[in-house]
Formats: C-alpha cells, sequence, structure tokens
C-alpha cells in the first residue's frame, strides 16, 4: 500500500512578502491559475498582484483585503501544480480560508467560483467585526479560567497553539490575565476579530451575496477533511452555501482534524503531508506526531525555505 497524499491548505496569518514568488512564471500550472484568478479580479486583481510581488517589508499585506484573496489564490493554484505535477492530492485540508481553496479542488466549488467569492467576502467583511486576535501557548482547556466572556477561541492550530479572538477592550483583559498566570501570549496582526461572534453580522452579508452571485456548491468529488468539524465533508455540508459562510464566525479546528488524520491513517499505510504554506507551520504540529517522528508518515513543505518564518496562524 503507498502513503495518502494530503494538502494542507493556509490562512490568513501565513502570508508572506512574495510568497510563492519563486514559481510564478517558472511553473506554468502554478503560473496559469494564479493569473486566471487574479484577472478575474480585474482592476482589484491587479493591485493585488502588485501587492503580492511588492519585496518586504510590506505590512500591507497582513491587511484581509489582501492576504485572504492572495491566500485563496495561492492555494488553488498549488493545489494544481501539485496534481499536474505528482497527481491528484488523496486529502484536502484547509485552515480557514484555505478551506475554500479545498472546496474548489475537491470539485465544491468551480474554479471560476473563486474570484466572485473572494470579492463577495470582501464586501461582506465591512466595518464590522473590529477587534483583535492572539496566539496562545496553552491548550483551551488551560485558557478557560483565563477568559473574559466576550472572549472566543478562534482556532486550534496545535497541541498548546491556540488562537483567541474578541473585542479589544476583552482581549485586554483577556491577555493580562493570562500573562499573570505566566501564560505566553503573541498579538496577531489582523483589524478583525475572526472566527469569533463579532463576524456575525459579516457571516450574513457573505450569505446574502453569496447566493446573489448564483454559487452552487456541489458534493466532493474527493476527500475533504473540514477544518471547522474536523471530519470528512460530507454532501449535505457541502451544498449547503452557510456551512461555508457561517465558518467566519466559528472556530477553526485544524490541530483536531489533521490529528485525526494522523491517528487513524498516519502508521498504515503512512501519509505524505504536503505543506503549502509560506511559513511552514501547517505541518509543524504534525512534526512531533508519533507517525511522523517514527517515520511512517512525512513532511513535504512546498515552497522555498527561505520563504518560512514563526507566526501563529489565525
Amino acid at each position: 500500500m503507498t502513503r495518502a497524499t494530503v494538502l494542507l491548505l493556509p490562512g490568513q496569518g501565513a502570508q508572506r512578502p512574495r510568497m510563492a514568488a519563486e514559481l510564478y512564471g517558472t511553473q506554468p500550472h502554478f503560473t496559469r491559475a494564479m493569473d486566471d484568478f487574479l484577472t478575474a479580479l480585474g482592476p482589484w486583481g491587479t493591485r493585488l498582484h502588485d501587492q503580492w510581488l511588492r519585496h518586504a517589508p510590506n505590512p500591507a499585506l497582513d491587511d484581509a483585503a489582501h492576504a485572504q484573496p492572495l491566500l485563496l489564490a495561492l492555494g488553488h493554484a498549488l493545489g494544481h501544480m501539485v496534481t499536474a505535477t505528482t497527481g491528484r492530492p488523496d486529502i484536502l485540508l484547509g485552515h480557514s480560508i484555505g478551506e475554500l481553496a479545498a472546496a474548489a479542488l475537491a470539485g465544491v466549488l468551480d474554479p471560476t467560483d473563486l474570484p466572485r467569492l473572494a470579492l463577495a467576502r470582501d464586501q461582506a467583511l465591512g466595518t464590522d467585526g473590529h477587534g483583535r486576535m492572539a496566539a496562545v501557548a496553552a491548550t483551551p482547556a488551560d485558557l478557560a479560567a483565563h477568559l473574559h466572556p466576550d472572549t472566543a477561541i478562534a482556532a486550534v492550530n496545535g497541541p498548546r497553539q491556540t488562537v483567541l479572538s474578541g473585542p479589544a477592550a476583552a482581549m485586554d483583559t483577556t491577555e493580562r490575565r493570562l500573562r499573570a498566570a505566566g501564560i505566553t501570549v503573541l498579538p496577531l496582526r489582523s483589524s478583525h476579530a475572526f472566527h469569533s461572534p463579532l463576524m456575525a453580522p459579516a457571516a450574513q452579508r457573505f450569505t446574502d451575496l453569496w447566493h446573489s452571485a448564483g454559487i452552487r456548491p456541489r458534493p466532493p468529488a474527493r476527500t475533504l477533511v473540514s477544518t471547522r468539524t474536523a471530519a470528512p465533508l460530507t454532501a449535505r455540508e457541502a451544498t449547503h452555501p452557510h456551512f461555508w459562510t457561517g465558518q467566519l464566525t466559528l472556530p477553526v479546528r485544524y490541530w483536531p482534524a489533521l490529528k485525526t488524520l494522523l491517528d487513524t491513517r498516519g502508521t498504515t499505510p503512512g501519509l505524505t503531508l504536503l505543506d503549502a504554506g509560506p511559513d511552514h507551520t501547517l505541518s509543524a504540529p504534525a512534526r512531533r506526531h508519533p507517525a511522523v517522528r517514527s517515520g511512517a508518515s512525512r513532511v513535504v513543505p512546498l515552497l522555498a525555505a527561505h520563504t518560512a518564518a514563526s507566526r501563529s496562524r489565525t
């Protein structure tokens, strides 16, 4: 039996200046997919293209209006490159907006839907949902006694890697409590409190825009392990627009999803984890899992090591 291939697709927080630029213009499948996506966005796509390829320092790339559509395009383009060069991945797993890229690669969404969804998601953000996010070196259970009532668990990225989200005042209180308890806290550069109840108005607008765009999702043609449910995506979930738009308000269960894969399929016959993230953090928690440490499963970064740096994902 051969190892199944799992393609890990990044979400906001993984962005880097000129991420995957070494492939642009040299790898035809990647280049074509990026150009198709950006061209479909018209003048906005031209601005995104220039922002993407601008050399560091480039703090504007941390703005959700730049980072999210570019990461969506990047994940989808890398999926096309992998499919063309080594074959279709057996399993897809995306972090936050990376799950929309995974949905297109799994056949749930048509590739031509992605630019329209990027535009709808950007329009949906509006002026709501502003707040703060922070990465914390602790488990959700460790944090329970310290959280302000308005602070939400936004993501579980690793065994002791949790992201918090909420209004600025609530986050200030929570961070003070955590530091007093000796827990490491790293504020994240995010203008919005993604994956928290503050995003509910934006999620409703995203739902309305999804329907007005006439996007009709289909059942998955390939296995997609959802980081919303930490389980394989079902046909019923895939075809319900709210499953995708409601993601803005709900936590990203990235580590539970990845751990379940490694626990159940990591040793017999094993997995090959293709890390499509520019910062290589998607595979970082897997490297400490027994299935990878034993050599039964392996990690393969898709992007050049010089783009990697340490930063938590939202």
